[in-house]
């Protein structure tokens, strides 16, 4: 009796274990930092995901003359009902998370969490469109656009939002918002896509799969052509990132290598500060641009006027003809259009350029449906007081290639995240720089050749818009979709009011660089 007695209040015998494994200092460190995150957030009383520094620097960057907002416009012919757009986003949009997350501000940061009141109805809504007398539809539409860009988003809820006009052009318009701290604009198209006929949702889209029919080759266009809209910029920045820099800094890390290896990865790594002290001093040291009349403070009111879309067989001769990128002769274009429009206005451009911040993808696109923002910036200068078309062309092709191989993007993108870092008056300070030498942001994007179908309707034109930070006043937005080319204004009213008048000239702009282009002797046109 005692000795059972004694069994059972016997403390148990300690199990036997293997020894433990040293951990390296690398694993202790990493440790640390996860014991050290735990007990913050805890301590905090956060929930939820963390969210990135490059997002919660576009989660606090929204001002009164200009929100954070990727605005988007799809027409559709024959239209669709909200209802069939409703259970299309209910199946395709919701399953990506960040659609059903609010983003919540912390004494860290941000975060995300789930909304526990989310209803669909709240996020995709109708809308009928009013016209006032003389008011063609188009102008109604764009009017409609440019209200929506200047009204908040809800932060009581997920962060975008639908509208569906059920009755436009013979069909129906959708506009859509979505705040920039969900995703950059390369991945929202990447989500936008899979609304289309054919398309998925994310866990069907992880990997890349060969082109379905009723995707009309759209995923092909996005992990084909859709990562290198500049050309070898992007390609370049991410072979910096994740190539030769790697292989260089990891030498200090490694110093049991071969001396050749070593003295191999110590060029590289000297190549590789060469070229960041000269892109970083560059950014630093960026002149102001010409000042004009599209610089200055901007108001609370915006206008958003496109074009119809110019055969994208014609840009790719004129391209073709003149030893140039589709890219530069569009660029020029541009240049073109602005110069032309303040000399409408009674302004002498002679000798006069503007800055332009471009957006460069810096993710492969098979993992955009993770969404967050992965882009750099770089500053490219339209000379908008060069008369010539064909020298303008020529002008730009030349500034875009002193651009390839730049690690601007990925500096630009390291900016981003040090802003997300800092409170937001000193995030707001040393974000300004871009406003104070830039006049506009400006975004190229090529898609696919053939016409999309949603709900069984046919994408007749698409149009988006990325928002301006600071105190600049336009954006510009060139996107080729359907064997056309796409191009669109978003201006604040102070510094621009009729944003139509600068669409107006991208066409006779085209067309004298069309016309000056065949009228030059064969051999001339190379450059």
């Amino acid at each position: 009796m005692v000795q059972r007695v004694a069994a059972r209040t016997a403390p148990p015998a300690a199990p036997v274990r293997a020894p433990a494994a040293r951990k390296s200092p690398a694993a202790l460190v990493n440790g640390a930092r996860t014991s050290v995150a735990q007990t913050l957030a805890s301590t905090l009383g956060m929930q939820g995901e963390r969210m990135s520094k490059v997002d919660t620097a576009w989660l606090r960057m929204d001002s009164p003359s200009n929100l954070m907002m990727i605005v988007g416009v799809w027409i559709l012919r024959p239209g669709i009902t909200h209802a069939a757009l409703s259970e299309r986003v209910r199946e395709r949009l919701l399953p990506y998370r960040r659609f059903v997350q609010l983003a919540r501000e912390d004494a860290a940061g941000a975060h995300w969490v789930d909304d526990a009141d989310f209803q669909l109805e709240r996020h995709v809504v109708t809308h009928k469109l009013t016209r006032h007398r003389g008011q063609s539809e188009q102008a109604a539409l764009q009017a409609r656009v440019a209200d929506l860009a200047m009204q908040p988003l809800d932060h009581e809820h997920p962060l975008w939002r639908f509208e569906l006009i059920e009755h436009y052009g013979g069909g129906s318009a959708l506009v859509a918002r979505i705040h920039h701290c969900i995703a950059d604009g390369i991945a929202l198209i990447s989500v936008m896509m899979s609304l289309v006929d054919g398309g998925g949702a994310p866990p069907e889209r992880k990997s890349r799969k060969p082109a379905k029919a009723g995707l009309d080759g759209a995923e092909d266009w996005l992990a084909d052509t859709l990562i290198r809209p500049f050309g070898d910029i992007t390609a370049k920045a991410l072979e910096a990132a994740g190539g030769s820099a790697a292989r260089s800094f990891s030498m200090l890390a490694a110093p049991q290598q071969s001396l050749s290896d070593t003295l191999g990865q110590a060029v590289d790594l000297a190549r590789m500060g060469g070229q960041l002290a000269s892109d970083l001093a560059a950014l630093a040291l960026m002149p102001d641009d010409s000042p004009t009349r599209l610089k200055g403070q901007p108001g609370h009111t915006k206008r958003v006027a496109w074009c119809e879309p110019i055969p994208l067989d014609e840009v790719k001769a004129i391209g073709k003809a003149l030893n140039c990128s589709v890219n530069d002769v569009l660029l020029g274009c541009v240049a073109g259009a602005i110069g032309a429009y303040l000399r409408d206005l009674g302004d002498d451009t002679r000798g006069k350029e503007i800055r332009a911040m471009v957006p460069i993808n810096l993710r492969p696109m098979e993992d955009a449906w993770k969404l967050g923002n992965r882009f750099g910036l770089v500053p490219l200068v339209l000379p908008i007081g060069m008369d010539n078309p064909v020298e303008r062309v020529f002008t730009v092709r030349s500034r875009m290639n002193n651009l390839k191989g730049s690690l601007q993007p990925l500096l630009t993108f390291g900016l981003l995240s040090v802003a997300g870092l800092l409170i937001k008056p000193a995030q707001d300070a040393m974000l300004s720089l871009f406003g104070r030498k830039t006049t506009a942001v400006m975004t190229n994007v090529p898609g696919p050749a053939t016409k999309l179908k949603v709900c069984g309707s046919t994408l007749e034109q698409t149009m988006f818009w990325v928002p301006q930070t600071g105190t600049v006043g336009l954006g510009v937005s060139i996107l080729s979709y359907g064997g056309g080319v796409q191009f669109g204004v978003i201006a604040d009213t102070t510094l621009c009011p009729d944003p139509q008048r600068i669409i107006d000239q991208f066409e006779p702009e085209f067309a004298r660089l069309l016309t000056l282009t065949l009228m030059l002797p064969w051999g001339e046109a190379k450059g």
